[in-house]
């Protein structure tokens, strides 16, 4: 669906929320123009409205969860449906004469398509559907601006083959475009073209260094008292912080889209400065290092320092509704322990009381390990990393937890899985 062209267009473009494409599984102009926005933010909604007490949802039931993932997917279409009238509205796809409303149906359909292909991901495939999309999306966008053999030619491409030998001249992949332009500046060279492969690979190792740090809580399985340990990770909240978080600050920018030729006194004054310190300076590390001083970057770097700075609140805000919504806090997991016959050595065999202790961890944690991920989500976004620095994080983590699942899936039997979770073993994963 990111391939096929919405019919009925006579142009697209994403203006700026280009960026935000590969974190919201979109392409403008295609199906896909709105992604997993909707998905998203109508669980950021639902959220908010059952966290303030405005819808009374018991998440500690299962037919609590029922009911929030009908109301999510019921809120989900109806989403859909609004912000693809609010990608044309704005002028980001612009439909032919007598087009508006088929191309607006067309953009619905193909987000509700991909709420139902989510779906399937959930009760048939393993992990989560969304995450699965952005993986895929940022994997695919990193490959081709790092290893990309054409470069664009009008409507077409040109292939760098030409004759007996390679035109590195034409590609625009950053990898050959290094080699091709360091033989005239090699420091300019560096700067744009290798330092985003290498800030993306620090992003990696980062994130994949703190995706093993972990508190290990001692316990005891059963009468016979068989040892064991829960361990309680830093990043406890997972990429869902930064996931929400950003797809919130994409319908902020449409919004003020919408809005801002409407002339309202309060209203758009207000969306213009959420707008604008909702949408990171991308590649602000880049051009420091072209110019080699801050002058004229003033504006930028408070762009930037107050950005981070609202993603990690967020990411906090987001993380601790999460942890409650998808059973995780600490009355939660206490509440599992005991069902599974799991107790704390030394500690009365009462859920409470494994409450108490658990309370010494899981909420530093979420706070801790949301406010990181808002950090190292915003610092990665000022080195213009390949594929976003956002992007690479929260790709990481898909695919780590990816492999989680395949190993409490027991899928090591299966020749090719048992390879290679027996080489991730091998590596200390």
């Amino acid at each position: 669906m990111g391939q096929i062209k919405v019919f009925g267009l006579d142009a697209a473009s994403a203006g700026h929320l280009a960026p935000l494409q590969v974190l919201l599984a979109s392409s403008v102009g295609t199906l896909l123009t709105a992604g997993i926005g909707p998905i998203v933010i109508a669980s950021i909604i639902l959220q908010l409205l059952v966290g303030s007490g405005i819808i009374h949802l018991d998440f500690s039931n299962p037919q609590g969860r029922i009911d929030f993932q009908n109301l999510q997917k019921i809120f989900g279409v109806v989403l859909a449906f609004f912000e693809a009238w609010v990608y044309t509205k704005v002028g980001m796809l612009a439909p032919a004469e007598g087009m508006f409303l088929w191309v607006v149906l067309q953009v619905a359909i193909g987000s509700i398509i991909l709420m139902y292909l989510d779906e399937v991901v959930h009760k048939y495939g393993i992990g989560s559907g969304i995450s699965l999309f952005i993986a895929g999306g940022v994997a695919s966008s990193i490959l081709w601006t790092v290893f990309s053999p054409v470069s664009t030619v009008g409507s077409g491409f040109k292939l760098i083959a030409t004759g007996a030998g390679l035109d590195l001249a034409s590609p625009s992949g950053s990898l050959w475009l290094f080699f091709n332009q360091m033989s005239t500046n090699i420091y300019n060279a560096f700067v744009t073209n290798l330092f985003p492969i290498i800030a993306a690979l620090v992003v990696f190792a980062v994130v994949v260094y703190f995706e093993g740090v972990h508190v290990n809580i001692p316990i005891t399985l059963g009468r016979a008292g068989q040892y064991g340990r829960f361990p309680v990770k830093f990043l406890y909240v997972s990429n869902i912080p930064v996931i929400l978080a950003v797809a919130l600050f994409a319908n902020i920018s449409l919004l003020y889209s919408l809005v801002k030729d409407t002339g309202w006194p309060i209203i758009v004054p207000l969306f213009q400065i959420m707008e604008h310190y909702t949408n990171m300076p991308f590649g602000i590390m880049e051009t420091l290092l072209l110019q080699g001083s801050f002058a004229g970057l003033g504006a930028q770097i408070f762009q930037a320092i107050v950005y981070t700075i609202v993603l990690m609140v967020f990411c906090v805000l987001f993380g601790v509704l999460w942890v409650k919504m998808a059973n995780q806090d600490s009355e939660a997991v206490a509440n599992q322990l005991q069902n599974s016959g799991m107790f704390l050595p030394g500690f009365r065999r009462d859920p409470r009381v494994i409450k108490g202790v658990l309370d010494r961890y899981i909420p530093t944690i979420t706070i801790l390990g949301a406010a990181f991920v808002g950090l190292l989500a915003g610092f990665a976004s000022l080195t213009g990393a390949v594929g976003t620095g956002t992007g690479i994080l929260l790709t990481v983590d898909i695919v780590y937890r990816f492999y989680e699942e395949l190993a409490k899936e027991q899928l090591g039997d299966h020749a090719f899985l048992g390879k290679i979770l027996n080489v991730a073993k091998k590596w200390g994963l």
